[in-house]
């Protein structure tokens, strides 16, 4: 491998300054710098990450504890582009990262253990049960923790606005006429509690009361409890006109239920769902839904657990809200006219 000793003597400069160059100390000119960067990069120099651990007492590695019911890993359709935004943030600070699930070679670990183990800088949580008790001994040590889509007193977390969103949905639906809206919706969990205080909040603004066989409750990702909560509300004597989902890959179930019975979308059943997919933009009619800021959830969640690390008594914690956006579509009727 080339060494910094081996830069210096191509360049004929020190070896203290071939590793001021490298490291970005101000204290060298930049003609200098330049030349060492250019000579470092035609050797194929690459820095060894175990001397440089030594030297600042970081790994610069981010753990991240991802571990879903459905145990669908990264296909998850809406975690896995907050991740990779996650993973790009990270990479371009020059850490790397690890997943952390408490399993090491058949050796069952917590999750605090683990990242003991891995040595992480520090981690970031989502979509888990964060009460748990082993989530709660992590949050509690002494390891930096940043939340994804969940609260914890003296935590950063990064959250969508699940309130606005759901309010800007439903809002939506009732400008086009709807009264009659059934919410199948996922099962508790922060993020449940906030969609659904927002959905009874909107429609009681509009004096609108929701019957409780409107409300059919499904785990979160599940096409299959969709289409029978969905075939459950369309055999009601008093069906609703639309039915939201707690999320779009939901809603693909809900929508077979409806093709399998010869109904048409919008024309006999409205429908919407939630996250903002990329499927749903190519779905025939194109889903409703409310898109997710998946890009700045994930470049927030790095930067902040980065900052956190690196900046400890001046990073502030507190909880960061990052709004979605509404997509049309075309799965909502228009009963206004």
């Amino acid at each position: 491998m080339v060494s910094m000793k081996d830069i210096a003597k191509q360049c004929s400069v020190s070896v203290a300054s071939v590793s001021k160059a490298l490291n970005g100390y101000p204290d060298i000119s930049e003609e200098t710098r330049q030349l060492i960067l250019k000579t470092a990069s035609e050797m194929g120099y690459l820095p060894n990450s175990s001397a440089r651990a030594l030297k600042t007492k970081r790994s610069y590695n981010l753990g991240v504890l991802f571990v879903d019911e459905a145990m669908s890993g990264l296909t998850h359709d809406y975690f896995n582009h907050v991740l990779e935004s996650f993973k790009r943030t990270a990479e371009s600070k020059g850490y790397d990262i690890t997943f952390t699930s408490g399993n090491l070679s058949g050796q069952r670990l917590n999750y605090y253990e683990h990242c003991r183990y891995r040595g992480v800088d520090g981690v970031v949580i989502a979509c888990i049960n964060f009460f748990t008790e082993e989530v709660q001994r992590l949050v509690q040590s002494e390891i930096p923790v940043v939340t994804i889509d969940h609260v914890f007193d003296g935590r950063i977390a990064v959250v969508s606005n699940n309130i606005q969103g759901m309010e800007d949905l439903v809002s939506y639906i009732l400008k086009r006429g709807h009264k009659k809206i059934a919410y199948i919706h996922g099962e508790d969990s922060s993020v449940t509690r906030s969609r659904l205080g927002s959905f009874y909040r909107t429609l009681q603004k509009k004096r609108i009361d929701v019957p409780d066989e409107y409300m059919p409750v499904i785990p979160y990702r599940d096409a299959e409890a969709a289409a029978m909560a969905t075939s459950e509300l369309l055999d009601l004597k008093d069906p609703p006109t639309c039915i939201l989902y707690p999320d779009d890959f939901s809603a693909l179930g809900g929508i077979n239920e409806i093709h399998e019975r010869g109904l048409r979308i919008p024309d006999d059943i409205s429908i919407a769902g939630y996250d903002g997919l990329t499927f749903a933009r190519i779905l025939e009619p194109r889903l409703t839904t409310l898109c997710q800021d998946t890009e700045t959830i994930g470049r927030l969640a790095a930067q902040k657990l980065i900052d956190l690390i690196e900046n400890p008594k001046a990073t502030i914690i507190d909880k960061f809200t990052v709004d979605g956006t509404l997509f049309p579509g075309a799965s909502v009727r228009n009963l206004a006219k």
